[in-house]
């Protein structure tokens, strides 16, 4: 093959690749569009581009949702689920990881299970026991139960990033009198920033855009920036143009997130893949 038949190659390759990207990204233009039109615009013709800007929109909006109050606690509620999320899934996977017996092993299985279960099946019984522990009605509790999800699969990719760490790190590091801690919290727990990044990024895409889990936990109370974009849908009017301003609001922090750690996500994803 020729260099010039590999150019060409190279070129309809990108083509392609550009064309898939406009198609997952129509859906986002949409949604930025018709949040600039009025509710008229809307129904008359979702497809077309705003004849004007209405950015009265996004002050009715920030109004109306109280954004500042319920950004904080979607902020809030997102950090303690996520440094929870980390914190559990890389002390439980690091030990798993270096512990060589078949108890570990079947620990490891047992925590990596609910990864193979779909949310539906355990829906009601998690709701049930949430109450029993007083988990209902809080962001605390709600963070909580977010622990628990979100566990499954940090230990797992935790598991797999361990082994592709020399043991010799965590040898010196006993030598020079470092206890089990202190090997893990000052020389292996710095080395897992990539999967760390992974992590965060994963999670805060989960938690921050979770809408099903904050309306059975906080029984519809409008305690996050999701379950108050909902009050845009009535039962026999629907708000779209306020509706699709509120999914813009609410879109821009977990890519912002993204943005920042992407660089992260597939060094974190493949990680310990060939020792593992």
């Amino acid at each position: 093959m020729t260099q010039r038949q590999k150019r060409i190659q190279l070129i309809a390759l990108e083509i392609v690749i550009a064309i898939v990207a406009l198609l997952f990204l129509y859906p986002l233009f949409l949604v930025v569009f018709n949040s600039f039109k009025t509710y008229e615009q809307v129904l008359t013709n979702i497809m077309a581009l705003p004849k004007s800007l209405i950015t009265i929109n996004y002050s009715e909006v920030w109004r109306l949702m109280e954004y500042p109050t319920l950004f904080v606690n979607t902020f809030l509620l997102t950090l303690v689920s996520v440094a929870g999320i980390v914190f559990i899934g890389s002390m439980a996977g690091y030990k798993l990881s270096r512990t060589k017996t078949r108890w570990s092993a079947f620990l490891f299985f047992v925590c990596i299970s609910p990864m193979m279960l779909p949310f539906q099946s355990f829906m009601i019984t998690l709701t049930k026991l949430s109450k029993q522990l007083h988990l209902i009605n809080s962001l605390e509790g709600l963070s909580v139960i977010y622990w628990g999800l979100g566990a499954p699969l940090a230990v797992f990719m935790f598991h797999g990033f361990v082994k592709s760490l020399p043991l010799e790190l965590e040898e010196s590091g006993a030598i020079d009198g470092a206890s089990s801690y202190g090997v893990f919290f000052r020389i292996v727990f710095p080395v897992m920033v990539p999967v760390i990044s992974t992590v965060i990024i994963l999670n805060v895409m989960w938690i921050w855009n979770d809408f099903l889990l904050p309306l059975i936990m906080l029984n519809g109370k409008q305690s996050t920036l999701q379950l108050a974009s909902y009050k845009f849908f009535g039962q026999y009017k629907s708000e779209w143009q306020y509706a699709l301003t509120a999914v813009v609001y609410t879109s821009i922090p977990p890519v912002v997130v993204f943005l920042f750690l992407q660089k992260y996500i597939i060094k974190g994803m493949v990680a310990g893949a060939v020792k593992g």
